[in-house]
Formats: C-alpha cells, structure tokens, sequence
C-alpha cells in the first residue's frame, strides 16, 4: 500500500482517481444540449406602464413569430418614466424596445443608440424612423421622436428584423381606474 501514496506511484494513483471521479460527474450529470433563452411576461409591466406613465405607451402586436421577449424593465424617477423591453430575435440576434419623455428626446436616443449619428432615415409602414449605426459596437438603430415620448428600436439584430420590431408597434391605450 505504501507505494500508491509515495513517489510517482503516488501521483499516478492520486491523478487517476480525480480524472475517475471527474469522469463519473460527466457521466451522470444532466446536459441539455438545446438553447434557453428565458421568457419574461411582459403584460403587467405593459399594463403598469398604460396607468401610470406620463405618456402614450408603444408596444409590439403582435411579437414575431419566433423572438422571445427575455427582460422588460419600467423605471420613474423624477417624472421621467423609461420602459426597455428585450427580445432574443427569430435568427438570435437582440433587439430591444425603449421609450421615456425624458427631456431632451436627442440625449436619450443618442444614449441608447450609443451615437448621436444619424446615417439615414427609413419609412416603416408609413413613418420615418431615423437611422443609426455604431459599427464598433455592431449596433443598430431606430430611433422615432414625439412630441410626448422618445422610441428607440436598437441591437444586433440585422435592419430587417429592427424594422419588423418598429412596424409592430401599435399605441396602447391609456388605461383609467
């Protein structure tokens, strides 16, 4: 026995018995190879934000077939309320809706499009949305100024699928009670 915990013997026992131990931890462990994206509700954030903001919301109807919304985050501070709904697109990519009033409307596009630079313009069933590209960062933008409220349509996902996201979008009725 003293010559598996001495010497080269040893380290030869030591390290078969952790690669054996590892191996069976492998072996018995569940894997899924298929793809999680988590799925958030968005409806009461949606329903919250019809309340309570200060401003008339936008929302995708109906969401594309095949994107997941994965987060939805409503934020009021100050009077200035901010909704950023995300989604995981039908070809993987990410595309996310954001709206606020916060003043001034240019700031909080150019911050959610990480440019101030507009590089063109694009009618989207019937409305120009401003376009903006930050290359470095493989984002692309959507950007729509009310006189109310700011909609910023931004990701990774290709101009297709962002414009498919804005051509969604349909205003949402003010909820009273």
């Amino acid at each position: 026995m003293r010559k598996f915990t001495q010497g080269f013997y040893g380290y030869v026992f030591a390290m078969a018995v952790c690669l054996g131990a590892v191996g069976l931890f492998l072996l018995v462990t569940p894997q899924s190879r298929t793809e999680h994206i988590p799925r958030v509700d968005y409806s009461i954030a949606l329903a919250d934000l019809r309340r309570t903001a200060p401003f008339q919301v936008w929302a995708p109807e109906p969401v594309a077939a095949g994107w997941v919304p994965n987060s939805s985050r409503n934020t009021s501070t100050n009077g200035v309320t901010t909704w950023r709904l995300g989604f995981a697109t039908a070809k993987r990519f990410h595309a996310m809706l954001a709206q606020s009033n916060e003043k001034p409307a240019a700031g909080f596009a150019n911050r959610l499009s990480n440019t101030s630079t507009v590089t063109g313009t694009v009618q989207i069933d019937g409305v120009t949305w401003e376009q903006r590209l930050r290359e470095d960062k493989n984002q692309r933008s959507l950007v729509r100024i009310l006189p109310d409220v700011t909609i910023v349509v931004t990701g990774t996902a290709p101009w297709d699928e962002l414009s498919a996201l804005a051509g969604s979008l349909k205003q949402q009725p003010k909820i009273t009670s």
